[in-house]
Order: C-alpha cells, then sequence, then structure tokens
C-alpha cells in the first residue's frame, strides 16, 4: 500500500500514550493562541489601545472616530516616540512607532561598508554565496533580530518545534504505512482497522503541524520586513535629507522605491522560508538516514552517503550564478517601474509635446530588456531542472530500490530491530503475520523513508538555488542600507579614475557646517559647484570663493543671469548639495524655512497645507486655533480659500484646486504660521502680483523673519538691505565665477532704482513703433530684390 499523507514520515514507537503526548500540547497551544498571537505580532500590546474612541458600529467607523483618525493620524509622544491611528476592520487600531536610536546607527555605520567601485568594473560587483554574502547577511541580522529577548527569537524557537514535531510525525507515518500495508497481506481485518483508526487521529496533528508552519514561516517574513522597513524609512527620511541626496547625488541606487519595497519584501521572504527549507530536510538527513542504517545496514548506509556526494558534486558544477541573474533581474524590474513612475511625474509635459509614442517606445524597450532577460533565465533552468530531476527523481529512486532490497536478498547484513513499545507491539509479535507480510512490512517503511529521504535531498539541492537568490536580494538590501549610511554622514560616491584627483570629487568633501547659530547665515571660503555624478568628470563650479555674512535683520536679495548659481546657494545652505570646502554657518533647522521655485503641497486637509510639515496633533500641542490660521491666510490674500473649498477638513488633491498664485501664496502662509528666524525665498513669487508680493514681504519683515531672497524682480530691492550679484553675462566665465555684494541704500535710493528701471522700460515701450517701421521698410527690401 502507497497511501500518501500530508509531508510526514516515521518513528519507532506509536501508540496511544504517544498520541496523547501530541495532542495535549497542541490544545494547549490552541487553548492559549490568543497570548502567543499577542506576542508575536509587531506591536500588539499597542494596537489593541483604543479604550479612548467612542463606541463603534460593527464593522464601520463612526464619524467621531473617522476625524480621530484624521486629526490623531500621526502624534510624537514625550519619549521620542510617535503614535499612528490606522482604521483597520472597521475599528481603530493605535501603532506606536520607536524610531531607531541615534547610537544604533551609528554603531550600525562602521559595519555597513559598501563595495567600492572603479570606473574600469564599471561600478559592478559580485554577487554569490560567498564570504562577502555571509557578512551581509549578518549585518542585515543585527536588524532584524536585534536582541535574544526579541520576539522574533520566539518565533524562530515555536518554529523550530513544529519543524521538530513534524519530523516526528514523519517517523510515525513511515511505521505506520508499513504496518497498514501488512495487516492488508495478511488479511487481518482487526489489525487493518486499527492502523486506519490510528492513521486519522495521527492526521489531526500532522495537519495542524503543517498550518503552523506555514503561518510562522509568514509571520516570520512578516516581522523581518517591519523591521526592515522601518529601519530604512529611519534612514531614508533623516532630518540629512537622505532621501534628496540617494535620488540626485548618488549613482549607486537608481531606483530607491523599488529597494525599499519589492526588494525588502522578497530578501524577507527568501530568508524566512530558506530556514524551513533547510532544517527540516536536514533534519530528515539525520534522522532518517540513522533509522535506515537500522534496516538496510553498513553497506546500505555507506551507499547512501556515497550517493549523496556525487549527486550533490555534479549538481553543484551545473549549478548557474542564479544570486547574480536574480540581482540583475532586480535592477531591470526597478528600471521599468522608474520608466513608468517618471511618465507619471511628467505626463503633463509630454502631452503638450505629443511625445506619447516616443515615451511608448522607451517603456518598451525598457520591458523588453525585462524580459529577454527573464527568458534566459528560463532557458537556463531548462537544463538545470532536468539534469536535477534526472539526479533526485529518478536516479535517487533507482539507488533507493536496491538499498532497500537489501534486507530482502541479503538478511545477513542488516541489524536486527529493536523491539517495539505500546499497542503497537502485539500486533508486530503476532506469529499470524507469514514471513511475505513481514517483508512487505519492511519495504514499505523502508520505502516511505527513502521517498521521505529523496524529498529531503532534492529539497537540500534546490535549496542551494534558493540560498543564490538570497545572495542576490541579500546584496541588493544591503546595498541600500549601506548607501544610506554614507550619505547619512555626508559620504558620497567616490568613483576612482586613473587620471589626475579632481577638485570637486563627490568623495572628497572637506568643509565644516556650523549648525546652531541663532543670529547669523554666513559664508567663508565656499565654492558654490553642481555636483557631477559622471565617473571621472568634476563638478562645475558657479561661484568661487564665496565669503558672505548676513546678520539677522538684515535682508538680502540675491540676483544674476541664469545659470549662475542663485538656487545653488539655497540648496548648499539647506544641505541638499555637498559643500566641497570652507565653512558655512546656519541657525538650527528649525529657525531657518525654505521656499522652493516649486510649491509642495501635501497630502490632507486645507489645514494640514498651512502647517506643514507640523502634523495636527503637534499643532494643537501649540495651542494653535483655526482662527489663527484664517488671520494667517487673509495676510497671505487667501481668506476666501476656506469658505471656497468647504473648511479648513477639507481634503482634496490640492495640487489641482489651487491655481500657480495661490500655491505660491499657500507656500508664503507657512512661512507667516512657522515664523522662523531666517527665510530663504527662491522665485517663491513669480506667479503673484506686483502689489499683493510687497504686502507679504513687508509682513514677514514684520514678523522679524530675515529674508534671503532669490529673485530677478527690481521690485524687491525697496524690502532688502543688501544686494549680492552673481556673474554678469553667460557668455564670460570668469564673470560667472565671480560674485559682489553691496548695500542697497536708504529707501529713497531704492524707489529710486526701481523708478528709474521703470522710466528705461517707458523709454523701450516708445520706441516699439520705430522698430515696427524699420520692420516693414526690410520686409520691403526684400520683396523688391526678389
Amino acid at each position: 500500500m502507497t497511501t500518501s499523507h500530508p509531508s510526514t514520515s516515521s518513528s519507532h514507537h506509536f501508540g496511544l500514550a504517544t498520541y496523547a503526548s501530541l495532542i495535549i500540547p497542541i490544545i494547549s497551544i490552541y487553548k492559549y493562541r490568543a497570548s502567543i498571537s499577542s506576542f508575536i505580532t509587531p506591536n500588539k500590546k499597542h494596537n489593541s489601545s483604543n479604550n479612548h474612541l467612542p463606541p463603534q458600529t460593527p464593522g464601520y467607523l463612526t464619524t467621531p472616530q473617522y476625524e480621530i483618525a484624521q486629526r490623531e493620524m500621526f502624534k510624537f509622544r514625550s519619549d521620542g516616540q510617535r503614535e499612528l491611528l490606522i482604521p483597520h476592520r472597521g475599528k481603530l487600531r493605535k501603532v506606536v512607532l520607536r524610531p531607531t536610536a541615534q547610537s544604533t546607527i551609528k554603531l550600525h555605520a562602521k559595519h555597513f561598508i559598501p563595495p567600492k567601485t572603479s570606473i574600469r568594473t564599471n561600478g559592478k560587483k559580485s554577487v554569490g554565496v560567498n564570504r562577502e554574502f555571509f557578512r551581509q547577511l549578518k549585518c542585515l541580522f543585527m536588524i532584524i533580530i536585534p536582541r535574544s529577548t526579541s520576539k522574533e527569537v520566539f518565533m524562530v524557537l515555536v518554529h523550530t518545534f513544529f519543524l521538530l514535531m513534524r519530523t516526528y510525525l514523519s517517523f510515525l507515518v513511515a511505521k505506520l504505512d508499513g504496518i497498514i500495508v501488512r495487516d492488508l497481506v495478511s488479511a487481518d481485518l482487526k489489525g487493518f482497522a486499527k492502523g486506519l483508526l490510528y492513521w486519522y487521529l495521527l492526521a489531526i496533528p500532522s495537519t495542524y503541524t503543517n498550518s503552523m508552519i506555514r503561518f510562522l514561516q509568514s509571520k516570520l517574513a512578516l516581522s523581518f520586513r517591519t523591521r526592515l522597513t522601518r529601519y530604512a524609512h529611519d534612514l531614508y527620511l533623516s532630518p540629512n535629507q537622505n532621501f534628496y541626496k540617494l535620488t540626485n547625488l548618488d549613482t549607486r541606487i537608481t531606483a530607491a522605491d523599488q529597494f525599499l519595497t519589492a526588494d525588502i519584501a522578497k530578501f524577507c521572504d527568501s530568508l524566512s522560508s530558506l530556514y524551513s527549507n533547510i532544517s527540516k530536510p536536514a533534519l530528515d538527513l539525520i534522522l532518517f538516514n540513522y533509522q535506515l542504517g537500522k534496516s538496510i545496514g553498513k553497506v546500505g548506509s555507506m551507499g547512501l552517503i556515497i550517493n549523496y556526494l556525487i549527486t550533490g558534486w555534479i549538481l553543484r558544477q551545473i549549478t548557474p550564478a542564479f544570486g547574480k541573474l536574480s540581482a540583475v533581474e532586480t535592477k531591470l524590474e526597478g528600471d521599468f517601474r522608474l520608466t513608468h513612475a517618471r511618465l507619471i511625474t511628467n505626463s503633463e509635459e509630454i502631452s503638450f509635446y505629443n511625445g506619447s509614442r516616443l515615451e511608448k517606445d522607451i517603456l518598451n524597450r525598457t520591458y523588453l530588456r525585462l524580459i529577454r532577460h527573464v527568458n534566459s533565465i528560463f532557458k537556463i533552468r531548462i537544463a538545470y531542472s532536468m539534469a536535477e530531476d534526472l539526479v533526485i527523481k529518478y536516479a535517487w529512486s533507482a539507488v533507493g530500490y536496491m538499498l532497500v532490497s537489501i534486507p530482502v536478498f541479503f538478511p545477513n547484513q542488516t541489524s536486527p530491530a529493536a523491539p517495539s513499545r505500546g499497542p503497537i507491539a502485539a500486533l508486530e509479535s503476532s506469529s499470524t503475520h507469514s514471513s511475505v507480510a513481514k517483508r512487505t512490512e519492511s519495504y514499505i517503511a523502508n520505502r516511505r523513508l527513502m521517498l521521505s529521504l529523496a524529498d529531503a535531498g532534492g529539497r537540500m539541492m534546490t535549496s542551494g538555488k534558493d540560498l543564490a537568490e538570497l545572495a542576490g536580494y541579500t546584496s541588493q538590501v544591503y546595498t541600500l542600507l549601506a548607501t544610506l549610511h554614507d550619505l547619512n554622514q555626508d559620504r558620497f560616491q567616490s568613483i576612482q579614475t586613473e587620471s589626475a584627483s579632481c577638485r570637486f570629487d563627490m568623495g572628497m568633501v572637506n568643509s565644516r557646517i556650523i549648525e546652531g547659530e541663532e543670529d547669523v547665515v554666513e559664508f567663508s571660503h565656499v565654492p558654490i559647484v553642481v555636483p557631477s555624478l559622471i565617473p571621472g568628470r568634476d563638478g562645475e563650479l558657479l561661484v568661487d570663493d564665496l565669503s558672505v555674512k548676513i546678520r539677522r535683520g538684515e535682508h538680502c536679495l540675491i540676483t544674476g543671469p541664469n545659470g549662475v548659481g542663485k538656487t545653488a546657494i539655497a540648496r548648499i545652505l539647506a544641505g541638499l548639495w555637498p559643500c566641497f570646502e570652507g565653512v558655512i554657518k546656519k541657525p538650527r533647522s528649525d529657525q531657518i524655512m525654505y521656499l522652493p521655485q516649486r510649491p509642495y503641497l501635501s497630502l490632507g486637509s486645507l489645514r494640514d497645507q498651512v502647517i506643514y510639515p507640523h502634523s495636527f496633533p503637534q499643532f494643537e500641542g501649540l495651542g494653535g486655533t483655526d482662527e489663527e490660521l484664517m488671520k494667517i491666510l487673509e495676510q497671505a490674500h487667501l481668506g476666501y480659500i476656506p469658505a471656497r473649498e468647504g473648511g479648513f477638513d477639507t481634503i482634496k488633491e490640492w495640487k489641482d484646486v489651487l491655481s500657480g498664485g495661490e500655491k505660491q501664496r499657500v507656500a508664503i502662509a507657512r512661512l507667516f504660521y512657522h515664523s522662523p528666524r531666517f527665510g530663504v525665498m527662491d522665485e517663491c513669487t513669480s506667479a503673484v502680483s506686483t502689489d499683493v508680493e510687497g504686502l507679504m514681504y513687508q509682513h514677514a519683515k514684520e514678523l522679524g523673519i530675515t529674508l534671503i531672497t532669490i529673485s530677478h524682480k527690481p521690485s524687491l530691492l525697496k524690502y532688502h538691505d543688501y544686494l549680492l550679484k552673481l556673474g554678469t553675462t553667460p557668455t564670460d566665465s570668469e564673470a560667472q565665477n565671480s560674485w559682489e555684494l553691496s548695500k542697497i541704500g536708504s529707501e529713497a535710493e531704492k524707489l529710486g532704482t526701481v523708478e528709474k528701471e521703470v522710466e528705461e522700460l517707458k523709454n523701450r515701450l516708445a520706441e516699439v513703433d520705430q522698430w515696427k517701421d524699420r520692420l516693414h521698410q526690410i520686409a520691403v527690401e526684400l520683396a523688391f530684390q526678389k
């Protein structure tokens, strides 16, 4: 009889006492499953803390609950932790996020060392199951299992218990299978009925064990992913603006979203499944070989060992580099996703240019590169799968048949089996069974053990391929975290070249940033450089040796032709671009605010747009009210917006609702709300009328905000005390690198400068009729010549 059983095989002893010893702990685990689940579920004790919420309608959120979820979605706690209120299955759940301590990040930084690249290797690194892979995996284990007392350790122990239980049940099934077939051959109805009863009783712990193994494997992968994702987010969205540096100043990571979502998930799934795929087959191989050794003797045991060594060596020689293939596939998947994201981001511009055909070709080329690589993997797997099946399914089966025949044809080569105990002992020692039935029992039990061994060996061989794929995912995740650690310390990628060293190499940043100077913004001998991401190419120098000191209350206007470095100054001051040389002094980050050219509107209510980047709990904690926000909007000439859009709680896609000028005035309203010591304004009022612009600048000065404005508008001169002029004409490279700081003068002089410029413009407009007449004369002359 070859009756199968779900992933189980045998032991020596089977009886009611053994069955009871299995069922009782399983019933206990089921009884206390809620306690176990709360222990192994991340932050479960915080998730269920929702007693402060209003009564709930089963399956739905009430209106007050929804408002709480909106208002208190993100809350800071006094101990530095963050609290999220998330709707889940019709209820509100509180989740507490514990940010990674800076001491932990500093400790980990010395372990996450990115591999060095050079221009000769084109930035490529080897990926495979080698010493570097195990070092990288060890570093990642510091994150996913940070302590010996963490919940992941408990989950692994419980998982291991069920793996051992499944192996033990496998012994019982193999033994019982042989007994049932023996009783069937001997026509022993009573013994056959007892065997079937035991078979059904054994099905309960077997199915439960298999289900728990799959459940714990999924929970373990989810727990690993949670820890890795939170750790990566703490680095990616750190105050050092690493998310900007990663996408704009570094070429090691081309698709950060792919790394942070798909790659981390694949790594965690692969790691959790690999533990089951290696530990269970390894345990089966050891215990089943020991059991078979008693049945087939020393000769059979030696045959098994020789079979493992030969087939293992063959498969190792023919196994392709799955780790490298997996890493390349992941990169191509990221490129394809990035191409789609780029199309979505620039959809309006592409539509104006009618560039859909070209964009479709770009998308198709990116996809074709991906599927060609995937198809090449499929072709490689054809030959490998054929060889693997030939060795594991057929060669091992043939060897297994020869080995299980040893007790039949060479009984002297085997050892006598130890007597069984329990209810089954009477069945085994009964003299009513013929020698044929006895041999059948031995053959069936040994055959099932051999099949289990073949299955374990096959999974061990397959785990080699899984291990190679895990090496690829490990390399991707490790590279992401190592790069973020580098950028967190302002260490950028330096591509070694064979030429002389560059002055402005991204790996050679020698400057000092002094943050905490409350009343001054100062550049001391700082070159303004556009960083280069191309290997072997120096950064582009825009302004050389800038030395400017702006004290609080001394408003400065920065002007100059396009492309001379006005916006670059703001980026370097904000820490987005590296400062290669010199010293920069500036206030704390909460005392200086930057208003970029394109205003950013976040996801949330109208109130969230004004108080950004504060959350609503922070706004309430500071004593803010909607009446104060209304006054701020009126000062930004946006007092009509709340009534038009339905109030401060209205949630819309604000970038599509507001006009260009309204978006810029919302950014100015943020400046009024935060009232920092310094405000860096980069062409942030280009879509605002001159009269409203002037009123907003005047109000900002009344709030005590020192203005550092980047603009071409001469009308803004009267609101500033100093003029920093960069370059002269775009064709004069020496003048482009120069700068000049001058005091603008009295209010009358500022007004006189503006009036003078207005007079010049009027004179030019008066000459328009003369230019039209001359143009007409030229056209007549050209027509006469033709």
